[in-house]
């Protein structure tokens, strides 16, 4: 009887800390891996409204970008709760390695990307890779890309053009991942291949392998926006 309690006591015990640490990401229903290699995982987020996540644990750092104007509560397991009003396509890093719930107080859906780092403790400690720009807003023929931040190994940049705006011949040397903050139709110009369109609703993400040089061209009938993150 005694070591039947005991087994009791300690099971229970350990339901009360899984508890309190959270389910995984993958296990939160708000959360919804597209992609996963190497280098991220991504997951598309969204909450809907007046309604709030499970408490779900962060083990890498992270970087989100907003879809969608919303007001957040984020509510770290330890800490009070922090209101967030983000914008837009507003796009953060956060440091990974704590248990949180995001609860939505908007009357519309919260939306995000959360692009999951994996390579965040080697590149902690790794030289500051040596990028031609690790911050700043450059101005291109009829849009802008300005480079938001660097972390752990990647550099994230907003790009926004004008009908018939152009990002100007430049190289990918690694990888990079693309989120599209509107309706995106683009004309690809790649050094040695025949031209193509890419086409991407707002909200759709494109994982693209380096080693080319491109110009990009936009041809909607919208202006455009987007998100790159490269590795």
């Amino acid at each position: 009887m005694k070591a039947l309690c005991l087994r009791a006591a300690i099971l229970l015990v350990a339901l009360t800390v899984s508890a309190q640490s959270g389910v995984e990401l993958t296990a939160e229903p708000s959360h919804h891996l597209v992609l996963e290699n190497q280098y991220v995982r991504v997951f598309q987020v969204e909450v809907a409204a007046r309604r709030a996540t499970l408490l779900h644990r962060h083990r890498h750092d992270y970087i989100f970008v907003t879809l969608g104007p919303s007001e957040v509560s984020n509510e770290v397991e330890g800490k009070p709760p922090v209101t967030l009003k983000l914008h837009d396509g507003e796009t953060r890093f956060t440091s990974g390695n704590f248990a949180h719930v995001a609860r939505n107080l908007a009357n519309t859906s919260f939306r995000n990307v959360t692009i999951e780092l994996l390579q965040d403790d080697k590149m902690r400690n790794a030289p500051a890779p040596k990028w031609p720009e690790s911050r700043g807003l450059q101005v291109l023929h009829g849009g802008t890309q300005e480079v938001l931040f660097v972390k752990d190994g990647a550099r994230v940049s907003e790009v926004e053009l004008q009908v018939a705006g152009v990002l100007p011949k430049h190289r990918h040397a690694g990888p990079h991942l693309v989120i599209a903050l509107t309706d995106l139709e683009f004309r690809n110009d790649v050094v040695g291949k025949p031209t193509a369109n890419v086409e991407l609703k707002a909200g759709d993400i494109k994982w693209v392998d380096g080693g080319f040089t491109h110009t990009i061209t936009n041809v909607g009938r919208e202006g455009a926006n987007f998100v790159t993150v490269e590795f």
